[in-house]
């Protein structure tokens, strides 16, 4: 594990560093929070900070949750400062660490922070099933290509493989191809030298540098572009880069982890995908299961979520009654877990006393689940894309117009819904517009 400490390593927090040191940790050091926000900034890959509470803890945790860094924040200081530890705490630090330090209490938190991260949580003989696969191949180079439905939780499951690896203690990068324009992948992936194409001021290290020594996660590989996917396969093969603008390859040492939820044969049928770079990416595939297929799960999931976001949003920890497992039992997740986590989510905000009952779950709120036609509903006769059309504007309609949500729901790609989103509108088709505030 990578962690950071911010602070002076003169006292107190110099031996707690040492003490994690001598248990495994790779340290970075940074004497202020600004020191540290700089270095996260330029891509530091810690996943644990130890930091001093005498200084602006609260602004360090606001530039993450912004930034959307997964890093805990491990909150240190003495018997004395209780209440600078108690605003920690409220601020959104993970733990409070007494110093002098302890070093049980060290191991333990490096032990739990590293469980809860990695980990993924798992009861159902479908996910166990999975996970012993993943855990036989983690400790290989191979190539691992991660499929599944859109929520099931294929970048947790990319985090578990890397941190059993022998990469564990190397960095772990991952980059949404379906997130990133076209026009500005190749940089993000291979880099950039100065001058490269207006705008590039400076060198700048891509994705694959970045992850030199560990784990490159390609997240939903399926929509990038297929002459990007040309220099992704020499990359591959050659264990070489081109940055942009660049006078001669960069030799890399990365293992590759790609996710879809598309079947690529599909893609490489449709002329989308190469066939050649899906073998080389496809030595192992992990089908994760939905959340359908491992009903075991969603109760120990719920209780999670509930617990994280209690914390989260400084609110009393909340029971789930009988009723509302129940419920959650039966309803069909659709989003997967990305859903279940959702409602609990909510659950959490909109509960009132000590409980989460079914009134709290507001499961109406969900994705509309398609219904058997009537005789006089019947598909018969239409045409495919007449149905995927009216699947597709009836979920924009359900989420006021909020893109995001409604690919999310539709289990595609945000580029992929706004790509047929253009062309009915082109049609002469009408399009629900984003309502004021909400992301297009």
């Amino acid at each position: 594990m990578r962690i950071m400490i911010v602070g002076s390593l003169a006292g107190r927090l110099g031996e707690a560093s040492r003490i994690a040191r001598d248990a495994g940790a790779v340290l970075e050091h940074a004497e202020t929070v600004d020191d540290a926000i700089r270095a996260i900034g330029r891509g530091s890959h810690v996943e644990l900070v130890f930091c001093d509470v005498a200084l602006p803890i609260a602004d360090l945790l606001d530039y993450l949750r912004g930034q959307r860094h997964d890093i805990f924040v491990i909150a240190c200081g003495t018997n004395a400062q209780a209440d600078e530890a108690v605003a920690a705490i409220k601020a959104g630090a993970r733990e409070y660490l007494p110093l002098p330090p302890d070093p049980l209490l060290i191991a333990a938190i490096l032990h739990e922070a590293s469980r809860d991260r990695h980990t993924p949580i798992a009861r159902d003989p479908a996910m166990l099933a999975v996970l012993k696969r993943a855990e036989h191949i983690a400790r290989t180079d191979a190539s691992v290509l991660l499929t599944g439905a859109s929520g099931t939780g294929k970048e947790v499951m990319a985090r578990f493989i890397h941190s059993l690896s022998r990469r564990a203690q190397g960095p772990f990068v991952g980059v949404n191809c379906a997130a990133i324009p076209e026009t500005m992948l190749e940089s993000e992936l291979f880099g950039h030298e100065k001058g490269a194409f207006s705008g590039a001021i400076g060198r700048r290290l891509g994705k694959f540098e970045m992850a030199d020594g560990g784990t490159l996660l390609l997240d939903e590989i399926s929509e990038m572009d297929v002459r990007i996917q040309a220099k992704l396969l020499r990359a591959i093969q050659e264990r070489e880069i081109d940055r942009l603008g660049g006078g001669k390859p960069v030799r890399v040492d990365v293992r590759i982890i790609a996710t879809s939820n598309r079947r690529l044969a599909d893609e490489i049928a449709g002329g989308r995908f190469r066939e050649d770079l899906y073998f080389r990416l496809n030595v192992v595939n992990l089908r994760l299961p939905a959340l359908a297929e491992r009903p075991s799960d969603i109760p120990r999931l719920a209780e999670h979520f509930a617990a994280h976001y209690a914390t989260l949003n400084g609110v009393p920890p909340r029971r789930l009654t009988p009723a509302a497992l129940q419920l959650l039992m039966r309803a069909p997740w659709p989003g997967n877990v990305r859903e279940l986590e959702n409602t609990l989510h909510r659950a959490v905000l909109l509960a009132e006393g000590p409980e989460i009952g079914p009134e709290a779950l507001d499961l109406e709120a969900q994705t509309p689940r398609m219904v058997a036609p009537s005789s006089g509903e019947s598909f018969v006769g239409r045409r495919i894309e007449d149905v995927e059309r009216d699947l597709i504007l009836t979920t924009l309609a359900h989420t006021n117009g909020n893109r995001t949500h409604a690919a999310v729901m539709l289990g595609i790609s945000i580029r992929a819904l706004r790509n047929k989103l253009r062309d009915y509108t082109l049609s002469g088709i009408s399009v629900p517009p984003p309502l004021a505030g909400i992301a297009a």
